[in-house]
This record gives structure tokens, C-alpha cells and sequence, in this order.
């Protein structure tokens, strides 16, 4: 290839189609000052002897200290960790500031939470081009059982692990459907959980309009009835005078003006079906393994937003480069 031609932002954007962890490499400088910067050149080396690597630009503010330093530690951040990311991909005097770390080997700085964290003496030190690549050995580490972040396309990440078997479709007309259908797959799911969850309000003696009316007051207290109605106005349930008044007589909603409101005794039982709600969720996501739900959890938030028609929201609510480099 004509390097005349070779664009490096490309070249960067085709490396970003590789999806990688993220990690926190930190060390102690020779005075002891403690020294960290995200990145995501980590990779694995050999088994026996356990061996691991990672680079650094040469440009970088922290290259003396990890040229001079005898161990280093590797740390695999979890997917709550990404605040931890962006605090460490940034060149600032002090980024252990606040942050809690454990004293490890040679009195490495260790960050705490993480998925894994791997505690290295350093074997060999190799010119890369722009960088310097590390090579340690593993003299130490541990893990949790707590999904990792991961970097892909120039942003964060969650990875899911594949499920199920090849997806199958039917022609009809021309027409191609079958179960990898967003259409199928998504009603689906929502009715066989809703199956389960719409017990937990039935057998309180309340209608679908009646507990939406209810929950929808547990997210912000003082919503009108046409709020409410709007809210649920894709459900094929309506929020009638009935159903509030039908609220009114048990005691659990009191009228405002147009505003309504949740008696306490109305607080308490929603609080309770929700609590059942919860422990329904809990079960699916148990099955489902923490590092998918997160990962589901996630697409159907931006799912949620790219389909967004503007419906009124259920709850009030009142990346820096990963490749070594300090910005």
C-alpha cells in the first residue's frame, strides 16, 4: 500500500471494528506517586509462564514511569465502570484523587469493583512504532463475576453472549417472516412476561387501567387524569371518570383539582405490587446471567429512544481515546 495514501484516521476507525476490553494500568513512580491511564491494547501472551502485554505512546506524560517501574497491574473494568474510564483516560495531576485503591504486590495502587485484575513484573520492554509495548509476567490476580466494559467503534459497549439456535423463517407471498423477526420477538416477550406480572395486581382486585393509574403516581405524585390516559394511550386501555372514581371509592387516589394523588394506603399496596414486579424481573434476569441482562437492558433503552413518539415518560429525572494515549 502507498503510505502517501494511507489515512490514519481510517486505519484507526478499521482497528475500532475489533471489540476489546477496557483497561486501567497503574504502577507507582519511582518517588511513589501512584500512576494510571486507561487503555485497551491489553492482551494475553502465554499461559505457561502466564504472560501478558499492553502498550503506551511514546508520547505519553506517564512513559517514564512504566519504562522505570518493575511491576505494573492490569485492571479489567467492569460495565459501571465507565465514569472510572473516562477519569483515567485523561491527563490531570491527581487521578486517584477520591478514588479507593488496596495496597498489592510491591505496593501496587489497585482499583477495587473491577471484573479482574492481574498483578505483573515486568519482562520485557519492545519498540512498537508510536508506542512501547509491555510484556509482564502475572505473578497475581482475581476476579469477579460482574460483566466487563467493553470499547467498540469509538465508544463503550456491552457484549451478550449468543443464545438459542439459528433463527427461522417462513416465505409466504414474498414475504419473508419468521422468530429473528423485531415484530415477533418483541410481543412476544412482552406477553409472556406480562403474563406473570399482571397477576400481581389482579389478585389485589385491580383492573389494568386501574394499576396504571397507580404506577404512573408512584413516578411523579399530581399527574392529571389526561396525562395518564396519554401515557398508556398504546396500550388499548383508557383511563376513564370510572376507573378514577372506581380508585376514589376503594381509598387509594384522591382528586386535586385535575390533580391526582396516591393515599397512602394507595402508596403502600403499589409499593407492594411493584415489590412482586420486581421479583418476577429478578427471576427472568437470573436466567438470563447478569452480563445479558445489562446488555438487554441497555439496546431496549435505545430502542425506546429511536422509536420515541413523544409519549409523556413514566419516571421524573430531574469518550476519550482508549489506546494509551493521555489526552
Amino acid at each position: 500500500m502507498d503510505n502517501a495514501r494511507f489515512d490514519p484516521k481510517e486505519f484507526r476507525r478499521t482497528l475500532g471494528t475489533f471489540t476489546t476490553g477496557v483497561t486501567i494500568i497503574t504502577t507507582r513512580a519511582a518517588d511513589g506517586t501512584p500512576i494510571g491511564l486507561t487503555a485497551n491494547s491489553f492482551n494475553s501472551v502465554s499461559l505457561d509462564p502466564p504472560m501478558v502485554l499492553w502498550s503506551l505512546a511514546k508520547t505519553s506524560r506517564s512513559l517514564e514511569a512504566f519504562t522505570c517501574a518493575e511491576h505494573w497491574a492490569v485492571h479489567i473494568l467492569s460495565v459501571d465502570q465507565q465514569p472510572l474510564s473516562d477519569r483515567f483516560a485523561k491527563s490531570s495531576e491527581d487521578k486517584f484523587a477520591g478514588v479507593e485503591v488496596q495496597a498489592g504486590i510491591a505496593d501496587l495502587p489497585l482499583l477495587l469493583g473491577c471484573s479482574s485484575r492481574l498483578q505483573c513484573k515486568t519482562l520485557f520492554q519492545y519498540e512498537g512504532g508510536d508506542h512501547i509495548i509491555f510484556v509482564g509476567e502475572v505473578l497475581d490476580f482475581d476476579r469477579n463475576e460482574v460483566p466487563p466494559l467493553v470499547f467498540h467503534a469509538g465508544g463503550y459497549a456491552v457484549a451478550a453472549r449468543k443464545f438459542g439456535q439459528p433463527p427461522v423463517s417462513s416465505v409466504g407471498q414474498g414475504v419473508e417472516v419468521g422468530d429473528d423477526f423485531l415484530g415477533f420477538l418483541l410481543p412476544r416477550a412482552h406477553y409472556q412476561i406480562y403474563a406473570r406480572s399482571r397477576q400481581e395486581h389482579l389478585r389485589h382486585g385491580l383492573s389494568e387501567a386501574e394499576f396504571f393509574v397507580m404506577v404512573s403516581l408512584i413516578g411523579r405524585d399530581g399527574r392529571s387524569q389526561l396525562d395518564i390516559e396519554q401515557m398508556f394511550s398504546l396500550t388499548g386501555h383508557h383511563i376513564t371518570d370510572e376507573v378514577v372514581r372506581g380508585l376514589e371509592t376503594l381509598e387509594l387516589v384522591t382528586a386535586d383539582g385535575e390533580a391526582l394523588h396516591l393515599s397512602d394506603k394507595g402508596r403502600e399496596l403499589t409499593v407492594q405490587i411493584i415489590a412482586g414486579l420486581k421479583a418476577i424481573e429478578s427471576d427472568i434476569l437470573t436466567r438470563f446471567g447478569e452480563w445479558d441482562a445489562v446488555a438487554l437492558k441497555m439496546l431496549l433503552k435505545q430502542l425506546v429512544q429511536i422509536t420515541d413518539i413523544g409519549l409523556p415518560r413514566m419516571w421524573d429525572s430531574g469518550c476519550p481515546g482508549l489506546d494509551g494515549k493521555e489526552h
